[in-house]
């Protein structure tokens, strides 16, 4: 008898036996493609005003000031303004497990959980590929992301150039390291007017799912669909600083441009950074960074002589201990938290 097609994204019972342990329950699944991803917890999220984003009023010019000489009037002045559109992305996934294979081990609700996890971290994961790195020049159903925003060296004064430090390297195993001031009137997630933030879950229950069969044959399923309306507003371009070009190798070796005595080493960049931002406390700063930076920066919070760094005490926080670099405490510069993002690249081109 011929193998009927496997439907694209079906739970088959290949899969069902890979999630039941011995004793015929829902078995722990080791999450080895899961990340650590923590920036999702650091944005403040901000209801747009339009349907599809939001808009956002910069002032670009103050008014002109007159020198007034006695008997001689004073011109009447204006400031000068701009409106920029963020638009948001929707992500959306769905599930059709069949359903005698949901309720082969008698504990449906176990199963469609455990295959809700590994859908949820693939949407956070999409997620934070667009919040770095989605262009909608390329993308155009996804948001604007932050590097399509820095990703120049020469856009001159008054540019979001003037925000991004060259941190050397000139090959292709570049990394960057980003500063957020998170706030709602400097840097800040969006979703749409009138519509609900956050990851948003739908149990379908038992619907009539389609085969891949020509024409398609219908079965029975559970179905679920989780969907993410958002996006980003950078309304105040100077609460972002991206050091770019830190070159991979280089770090890991502490030799070329990122050797401890180099002008370009990584913790000067940094500090570099901070004064660019014109008020850290306008918001929440983060610095976020692969984990191949974190690393080399939970190091030298080692050094007892490179106080700059510290790893703070974990604290207990609704009963868990709080998010930190390697479950043990956050990793802090100058007080700010420095965060582990696996989706940050390291094969970054060189930004010129």
């Amino acid at each position: 008898m011929a193998t009927l097609p496997t439907k694209p994204g079906a739970v088959t019972l290949t899969d069902f036996a890979k999630s039941i342990d011995p004793n015929g329950e829902t078995a722990a699944v080791i999450e080895l493609l899961s990340q650590n991803n923590d920036a999702i917890q650091d944005i403040l999220w901000k209801e747009g005003n339009l349907p599809t984003g939001h808009q956002t009023t910069v002032r670009t010019g103050l008014p002109a000031s007159t020198w007034r000489k006695m008997y001689q009037g004073v011109q009447p002045t204006k400031s000068l303004r701009a409106q920029v559109t963020d638009a948001c992305g929707n992500l959306e996934q769905r599930s059709e497990i069949d359903k005698d294979v949901a309720e082969l081990n008698g504990n449906t609700a176990a199963f469609r959980l455990s295959e809700a996890d590994a859908h949820i971290e693939g949407m956070s994961q999409d997620f934070l590929d667009t919040l770095f790195y989605g262009d909608t020049d390329v993308n155009p159903e996804r948001f604007t992301g932050l590097t399509a925003r820095y990703n120049s060296l020469s856009g001159g004064a008054g540019t979001t150039s003037a925000n991004i430090i060259d941190a050397g390297g000139s090959s292709t195993d570049n990394t960057s390291l980003w500063l957020i001031v998170w706030n709602e009137n400097t840097i800040c997630g969006i979703y749409p007017r009138s519509s609900e933030a956050g990851l948003q879950h739908e149990d379908l229950g038992l619907i009539d799912a389609f085969d891949s069969q020509t024409p398609p044959a219908r079965f029975r399923a559970y179905a679920d669909r989780w969907q993410w309306k958002c996006g980003l507003s950078v309304r105040d371009w100077r609460y972002a600083v991206r050091i770019a070009n830190i070159d991979v190798s280089d770090l890991i070796g502490q030799t070329g441009t990122q050797a401890i005595t180099a002008a370009t080493h990584i913790n000067k960049l940094i500090v570099d950074a901070f004064a660019r931002i014109p008020n850290l406390n306008k918001g929440r700063p983060v610095l976020y960074g692969h984990r191949v930076i974190t690393t080399a920066l939970a190091k030298a919070a080692m050094d007892r002589s490179q106080n700059v760094l510290a790893i703070q005490p974990a604290t207990q926080q609704f009963g868990q201990v709080a998010p930190g670099f390697a479950g043990a405490g956050t990793l802090t510069f100058l007080g700010v938290p420095v965060r582990t993002v696996d989706r940050l690249l390291r094969t970054e081109a060189r930004v010129v």
